[in-house]
């Protein structure tokens, strides 16, 4: 009896174990769309630029999680998504719904094209390079050559889009509605990209480059569209913030935006879907919580807190969970 028995309970805990997943999933977005309702419209447009940046958090995570390559210039990615889109949107008049695919596409080649050189870079040396794109990205957009398209130093204003007289929405819910559309898209796509054979060939070349090509992966091809698709998702968020912000300038992209995505992903956790999302509250509402509670020494407030989050959850947050729900399991299983 006790052999019969063993092998039709062992399949049940998985699936069972997907089955929570799935509600938790489910329950998550049901509270992403009444919390909307419940809120002010400043906190909406603060939990819409949350949104924003767990789509760009995810695309980094991309790159450095699951393929290893470090980037500080990720910032520069996110620029040129938001200057497209407004550049779109200012100049063309194009709708801002058709500015996101655009700015997508132009931060894939852009990304591929740069993957391309810094395959022969690895390490600090890959993160210096990364680093010096983020540097020089605010003065290209100032250049005088360029001031005609970017605004120069003055930048670009948009229009706020107007909602749907279908929505009954104002414009800040429906812009987050719009942003959230799009992170639970793109957080799917990601999820079935890393998944599968992409996905198992970017941890491969992570873990062991030499067996990975050994085994026949492309490494140069594979590490190349993994920085081309992370630039992608980067870019898309900058052109939904571009959106959501109404305004584009070249100081608000400067190096400090890529170490702060940087920072978002390792409080949310390296190689992790559901960390994107936790950095990105991090590094939307703890800037504000610090200057909340001092506004002389708010940095050095931000500061405690990054150092805190690293000394409790040194594998991020989505880390801590994890393993909080593996000693549960194992705690109710006693």
């Amino acid at each position: 009896m006790t052999t019969s028995n063993t092998p039709s309970a062992a399949p049940r805990a998985p699936a069972a174990s997907r089955r929570g997943q799935w509600l938790g999933l489910a329950l998550l977005l049901v509270g992403a769309c009444v919390l909307p309702f419940v809120v002010s419209n400043y906190r909406v447009f603060q939990f819409t630029l949350a949104l924003v940046y767990a789509i760009a958090l995810l695309g980094l995570n991309m790159l450095t999680g699951y393929n290893g390559q470090i980037s500080l210039g990720h910032g520069a990615f996110y620029a040129i998504g938001a200057y497209v889109a407004a550049i779109l949107m200012d100049k063309f008049g194009v709708p801002y719904w058709a500015t996101v695919p655009v700015a997508g596409a132009v931060c894939l080649v852009a990304g591929f094209l740069f993957g391309l050189p810094a395959l022969r870079l690895e390490g600090l040396y890959l993160a210096l390079a990364t680093f010096a794109l983020g540097v020089a990205m605010p003065q290209l957009l100032k250049y005088k050559g360029f001031e005609h398209w970017t605004g120069g130093v003055q930048g670009i204003v948009i229009n706020k889009p107007d909602a749907p007289a279908w929505s009954g929405l104002s414009q800040d819910r429906w812009l987050y509605f719009v942003v959230l559309a799009c992170l639970v898209v793109l957080f799917v796509i990601g999820w079935n990209l890393l998944r599968g054979r992409m996905g198992r060939a970017m941890i491969a070349i992570r873990d062991q480059p030499i067996a990975a090509t050994a085994m026949g992966v492309n490494t140069a091809m594979v590490k190349s569209m993994t920085f081309g698709v992370s630039a992608m998702y980067t870019g898309i968020a900058g052109a939904l913030g571009a959106i959501v912000i109404q305004f584009v300038a070249p100081d608000s992209f400067s190096i400090f935006l890529s170490i702060t995505l940087v920072v978002g992903v390792v409080i949310g956790g390296l190689a992790s879907i559901p960390g994107a999302i936790y950095g990105a509250v991090f590094i939307q509402f703890i800037p504000n919580l610090a200057d909340d509670i001092s506004k002389a020494a708010p940095w050095a407030i931000y500061g405690t807190f990054l150092i805190l989050f690293m000394y409790v959850m040194p594998t991020g947050v989505a880390g801590f969970i994890r393993i909080a729900i593996g000693r549960l399991q194992r705690w109710r299983g006693r």
